[in-house]
């Protein structure tokens, strides 16, 4: 029992479990990621860096080459390895530019030269053995493949592997060739006796004998390192071993201090190596997928807890990058505006086939566009909010407070619940930057079933023909006792014209837990005590059309009595924007309310603007056709500032002043300026001036006065130039810095490759004439595919020269395609060092007019691309007919997210509604102190009577 316990306690010291999780493959098919190689090259790495750096601090060294080379290739490596695995591809393409820009122009500098570092040699072995590994394995796959078609490998092997993997595993296997030869070199030693390389071990290095001291032994790791290169990666042998490969090994160079007489038979340690990582790829590759054994291999139980985690936490897209370049989305959304505003606005409008289809379908009946089923309630709560569907974070957080049963807040020294809401309104833009079925199902729906749960029997793909369609057993709207939805589109969703909204909102009968009843993009919904609310379609229009004119003004005048109280609920805050553009906007809206409604219309709710901000009228001798002004657009989307609109105070000749501004206005002032620079602006590199100049000109808003226009835009193209020839200056004065001290335009184009093939014929000596078979086997591709690539690196010596040629001949001496050569060389390092400088002048730009002209709100605060403060509104209208509104706030947005227990314990019949739950969110904060439901609080809190035409705020 005494040894049982002994060797419990020893296996438990080596923590096995440990050692298999690292040796356990993580991916189903381990050689495409190359792990083993991977730990094998970093623990080489760190061997070399200390035994080197070690060497180097004892003695005092100044140059070493092999230190430096060491650091770069390993960095290198590790750069490499986090790209890949955690990077997005956008991403790793634009490292990847920039180092190739910078290692081009390294490798020329004096600095690293004068110290003995050269980076030419790691660099173009690297391309060397990095593209012969990829021809090599894509040979190697092919031929795989076509094996497995004609059926002489298992079925099981049909994967094709990844591209990416390939080009992976090229790299590791190149830098750990390169880390080889900056330490070991390629030397082929000469062994007289095999009894003497044994003795010569490196084990001789811990004789007592020799070394007496641990310190000593510490001191001189570097001695230890030359054995290792001599004795573990030492050549696998002589060719003459070999016969039948003799022909097709590369050789190493001799090190024998001049004694050596002949050629070198050993083979080189470079070939060695590289021939045992690629062995050990192809057997590895072959043996697993024609054997099916990864398939069923299990996964560690440390690999199983992190890939339950992984699947513990919501994937929510991030906010919408609105200044990035390469966003396929944002050109996507270009393109739909400039076919919606040019093709479709006054040609072709949607809600004039919506209103031929209701004739044609159900005569002139109101019906369609009415809901009359809550009218008889005697108290009903609903909410409503607008501008979701842009960051899955933001988003989640509205909507998990929308699907709460109760929400929990103090209202003055008492806690008060707040229901949920019968009803839920959304005031338009559903989903950034434009309407696609990508962006509705993974900014809006994903969301909001993640807070409430669509009924089990829902299928996404489902299409609702004969809407409303209810649960079983509930025979109409009024008898169903769930939450239920009603939206109007935003401009944003009508980039389409109007397509992804009726497809997701039209036709189809949930979102979420919520229940879709509406049929059209517009609406009337009846509510108890003679209160009723108006969802107005603007369209692009910025206006209703004159169907919808016609349908609500026929309602004003067949239904809606003399007493009752009306909401308009619009996407766009008319009051503000055109307060701010100086322009007049909605007029059918502005008849339909001055003259129709004639001072029914007691609340005006709007979108569209990313804040909340509530003004009321104040008693004067003019008339009151709106009491209340309210826009709440803080569903989901990035914040706009509120200050910028903190001197509106009329409409429609009524004065108004600010009731409450969420966030405050000393809050919304404080936009720093180093937020706006995190965004790369791609404005700039124009080729016309003129055309620089009227663009920066039109980009001012049109608020602003000629005079002032043609000033801000003379002040924004002078600093874009000055930058500009400033850059130019300073490149210029760096090629000629570089020419005039002999580092560039000395040896012409293709430099590093001629240089490698100098290089490359001294230390790797070629009896067998390897080199000149394959170039007459692969018709010239074998020194193509690797002088080009090289070429890539020439870029400076390439600027160099031409420009030599052009101060000495003049640009005419220039042929068409060495022009365009010289100036894509010039743009590819001015592009490098301008962007940051373009992005400096542009946030600068955007600083001084949010913060001093109050111009450009949307363009400055959408790159800051804010998710926190937060907001809907919830009504509550009692059993009196008064209208009582909260504001409900959040300041700030969780970014992690875990599986809520209480949910997870509450999912037990699977055929419960969710609306039902008591705890019907899927997620809740990883913190719980930061949890929406934890710290939501009320922004504004006022009461609309019933009777009377002024306000009490509570």
């Amino acid at each position: 029992m005494g040894s049982e316990r002994q060797t419990a306690g020893l296996l438990d010291t080596l923590k096995m479990e440990r050692v298999r999780t690292i040796l356990t493959h993580r991916y189903p098919y381990p050689h495409e990621h190359s792990r083993h190689a991977i730990i094998a090259v970093v623990v080489g790495c760190l061997f070399f860096i200390s035994s080197d750096n070690m060497h180097t601090l004892i003695q005092k060294l100044d140059n070493n080459i092999k230190w430096w080379s060491m650091k770069d290739n390993s960095t290198e490596l590790f750069k490499f390895q986090s790209m890949a695995q955690n990077l997005k591809i956008l991403m790793i393409s634009l490292l990847m530019y920039i180092a190739w820009i910078f290692v081009a122009a390294l490798y020329h500098l004096p600095s690293f030269q004068s110290m003995g570092v050269d980076l030419r040699m790691n660099l173009s072995l690297f391309l060397t053995i990095y593209v012969s590994s990829i021809l090599f394995l894509l040979v190697f796959h092919i031929v795989f493949i076509g094996l497995w078609y004609v059926g002489l490998v298992a079925r099981v092997a049909g994967k094709k592997p990844a591209t990416w993997t390939i080009l992976q595993n090229c790299a590791v296997l190149s830098i750990a060739c390169c880390v080889f030869y900056s330490h070991c070199g390629n030397r082929a030693m000469v062994r007289e006796r095999p009894f003497d390389r044994k003795n010569s071990s490196w084990l001789s290095f811990w004789r007592k004998e020799e070394r007496n001291t641990w310190l000593a032994k510490f001191l001189r790791m570097n001695e230890l390192k030359d054995q290792v290169c001599s004795s573990w990666f030492a050549p696998v042998g002589s060719a003459s071993d070999y016969p039948l490969f003799s022909k097709w090994v590369i050789y190493g160079e001799l090190a024998c201090s001049g004694s050596c007489t002949g050629p070198s038979d050993e083979i080189s340690p470079i070939y060695s190596l590289w021939a045992t990582f690629i062995g050990l790829y192809m057997a590895n590759y072959v043996v697993e997928r024609s054997t099916g054994w990864a398939l069923t291999h299990p996964l560690s139980v440390k690999e199983l807890e992190k890939l339950k985690k992984k699947q513990m936490k919501p994937d929510f897209l991030d906010m919408v990058p609105w200044y990035s370049g390469t966003s396929a989305d944002l050109f996507k959304t270009v393109f739909d505006l400039l076919v919606s505003v040019t093709v479709f606005v006054g040609r072709f409008d949607m809600r004039m086939m919506q209103a031929a289809m209701t004739r044609v379908q159900d005569g002139a009946k109101q019906g369609v566009c009415l809901y009359d089923h809550y009218s008889d309630k005697e108290e009903l709560w609903f909410d409503f909010m607008a501008d979701t569907g842009d960051g899955g974070n933001s988003s989640y957080a509205v909507a998990r407070l929308l699907a709460q049963p109760n929400l929990y807040v103090n209202i003055g020294d008492s806690e008060c619940a707040l229901p949920r809401g019968d009803f839920l309104l959304i005031g338009g833009d559903l989903a950034y930057p434009n309407p696609s079925a990508f962006t509705y199902e993974r900014r809006l729906f994903c969301p909001f079933e993640y807070a409430l749960q669509p009924p089990p029997w829902y299928k996404q793909e489902h299409i609702a023909v004969n809407k409303p369609e209810l649960p079983y057993g509930v025979s109409d709207l009024k008898h169903y006792d769930g939450p239920q939805c009603f939206v109007i589109p935003g401009n944003h969703d009508w980039f389409d014209g109007l397509h992804t909204f009726m497809r997701y909102i039209c036709h189809k009968s949930w979102l979420g837990g919520w229940i879709l009843p509406q049929k059209k993009s517009y609406f009337a919904l009846q509510l108890p005590k003679g209160w009723w609310v108006f969802g107005l379609d603007l369209a692009l229009h910025c206006d209703i059309d004159v169907y919808q004119f016609n349908f609500f003004s026929e309602l004003i005048k067949t239904r809606v009595r003399e007493n009752d109280c009306v909401i308009v609920m619009t996407h766009e805050p008319h009051w503000l924007l055109d307060w701010y553009w100086n322009a007049a906007s909605g007029k059918n809206v502005s008849h339909l309310i001055r003259d129709h409604l004639k001072g029914r219309c007691r609340l005006r709710i709007a979108g569209d603007l990313h804040h909340y901000m509530r003004h009321s009228y104040v008693q004067s001798e003019k008339p009151v056709y709106v009491q209340h002004l309210l826009v709440n657009g803080c569903g989901g989307a990035f914040l706009h500032p509120t200050h910028v609109f903190s001197n509106f105070n009329k409409f429609y000749g009524t004065p108004y002043e600010c009731k409450a501004a969420y966030p405050s206005f000393e809050d919304s002032s404080r936009c720093k300026l180093d937020h706006i620079l995190r965004e790369d602006s791609f404005m700039g590199h124009l080729r016309s001036t003129m055309l620089l100049l009227i663009i920066a000109i039109a980009f001012v808003p049109s608020k602003v006065s000629r005079k002032r226009r043609i000033f801000i835009g003379v002040l924004h193209v002078s600093a874009h130039l000055t930058a500009a020839l400033v850059l130019m200056v300073l490149l210029e004065l760096g090629v000629e810095i570089c020419i005039r001290h002999q580092l560039l335009a000395t040896s012409g184009y293709h430099t590093l490759y001629e240089w490698y093939r100098s290089v490359e014929s001294e230390h790797f000596p070629d009896p067998t004439g390897l080199r000149a078979r394959l170039q007459q086997w692969t018709f010239g591709l074998y020194p193509a595919c690797i002088k080009y690539p090289m070429s890539a690196f020439d870029v400076p010596e390439v600027m160099a020269v031409t420009r030599s040629t052009i101060c000495k001949k003049g640009i005419a001496s220039l042929s068409r395609g060495g022009a365009i050569i010289y100036y894509g060389s010039v743009f590819l390092y001015f592009w490098v060092f301008s962007t940051p400088v373009v992005s400096l002048v542009f946030g600068s730009y955007l600083y001084i007019c949010i913060n001093w002209l109050h111009i450009h709100f949307d363009e400055a605060f959408s790159s800051l691309r804010i998710a926190n403060y937060k907001s809907f509104t919830r009504f509550c209208l009692h059993r009196n007919g008064d209208l009582e509104v909260f504001t409900l706030a959040v300041d700030k947005v969780p970014k992690e997210w875990k599986l809520d227990p209480d949910w997870d314990a509450g999912v037990k019949d699977v055929q419960q509604m969710s609306h039902k739950r008591d705890f019907p969110s899927k997620w809740s904060a990883a913190a719980s102190h930061q949890d929406p439901v934890a710290t939501v609080r009320i922004v504004d809190h006022f009461l609309i009577p019933r009777t009377e035409k002024t306000d009490s705020k509570t």
